[in-house]
């Protein structure tokens, strides 16, 4: 029985050059494998051409390259474009890019499915089938961006890790991509133009703090009522509101970064003006910002959208409390590509 040949992509570079120095070969092949790999993704050893033919055929002996497919796309009355991706044995995620005035933003998944079951996600109704490579994840980044330089003339100028999965319950995977995302020999974007977005795992939050960031984080907050959010997020049970202020203390006082808190309005459910206030009070711990999103509704959803007036006053009490705050408008609904829809409806 044959064994499988491991993704060189999976391979850290000490150990490609010590394959190299084992094969009596220079060791530096392995920068030139690496480039070839992420700067250029190519994904054919024959392809990379400034390897003599005994180095290509030598890796294509001894390992594979796996990768990301694109199988469709389907395109938002208002631009917004959403990618089915395959991944392995019938397995397949979702990326979107959205395009906005002056920034195109690629919002990318971690997982395949998630473990999380977050009442108003989609994505949360699905099994967790598993954990993305960093090489799957970083491979939606760059064929979004190919994608973007072919059709918009430009590059992807924001990342968000707000696709399917829980990107702190896949961190090891999930650091490595961005490494490879602003490395020269990746795509060399800035860490300041990525935002990874957790339900809040205090523990990996603080891990975060300790080894300097070089990317914004995003927590889905959803409600500042612990008894609300533990309704509707499994994960307050857990971590709850109280854990998750220390951690955001100790991740802002190590870091100096500012998070945001993203903010389903969720009708009847977390958009009272004592929602509000909760929100505030919670804000006031860290310096921080809000993001309030429209529902957009999945199958079988429980929720509804909240009123305009609901919104506006919602809104108009943070503002007054001196709280910066910003409503994302829905942007894909009508293709199952906006916040919380992903979910592989259609392969």
């Amino acid at each position: 029985m044959s064994v499988a040949k491991p993704d060189i992509r999976e391979i850290s570079i000490e150990a490609l050059e010590e394959f190299f120095i084992q094969h009596n070969a220079p060791k530096f092949r392995a920068i030139q494998v690496q480039e070839w790999l992420w700067k250029h993704r190519k994904i054919n050893f024959n392809e990379m051409s400034n390897l003599s033919k005994a180095d290509r055929n030598l890796l294509s002996e001894h390992f594979t390259i796996n990768s990301l497919k694109i199988l469709k796309k389907e395109i938002s009355v208002d631009g917004t474009i959403k990618f089915l991706f395959f991944v392995d044995e019938n397995r397949f995620i979702e990326g979107v890019i959205i395009p906005q005035l002056n920034r195109l933003t690629a919002c990318i998944s971690s997982q395949v499915g998630c473990s999380l079951s977050c009442t108003f996600c989609a994505t949360g109704k699905l099994k967790l089938y598993k954990n993305l490579t960093s090489g799957e994840i970083y491979d939606q980044v760059f064929l979004l961006n190919d994608y973007a330089l072919k059709h918009f003339n430009k590059p992807i100028s924001n990342i968000v890790y707000m696709g399917m999965g829980e990107p702190f319950l896949n961190i090891k995977n999930v650091l490595k991509s961005i490494d490879l995302i602003t490395s020269p020999n990746g795509l060399g974007m800035s860490g300041k133009r990525i935002t990874v977005s957790t339900v809040g795992i205090t523990k990996i939050i603080k891990k975060i703090a300790d080894i300097n960031p070089n990317f914004n984080l995003a927590i889905s907050l959803h409600s500042a009522n612990d008894i609300k959010r533990s309704e509707i997020m499994e994960i307050n049970k857990t971590n709850n509101l109280i854990q998750l202020a220390e951690a955001l203390l100790y991740f802002y006082k190590k870091t100096k970064i500012k998070p945001t808190y993203e903010y389903v309005l969720l009708g009847g459910i977390n958009d009272s003006i004592d929602d509000a206030k909760a929100l505030v009070d919670f804000c006031k711990k860290i310096p921080s910002k809000v993001n309030l999103i429209e529902y957009n509704k999945i199958k079988d959803g429980l929720y509804e959208k909240s009123s305009t007036e609901a919104t506006n006053l919602f809104i108009r009490f943070l503002e007054k409390h001196n709280i910066l705050v910003k409503l994302r408008r829905s942007r894909g609904e009508d293709i199952a590509a906006a916040c919380g829809q992903l979910a592989i409806q259609n392969k």
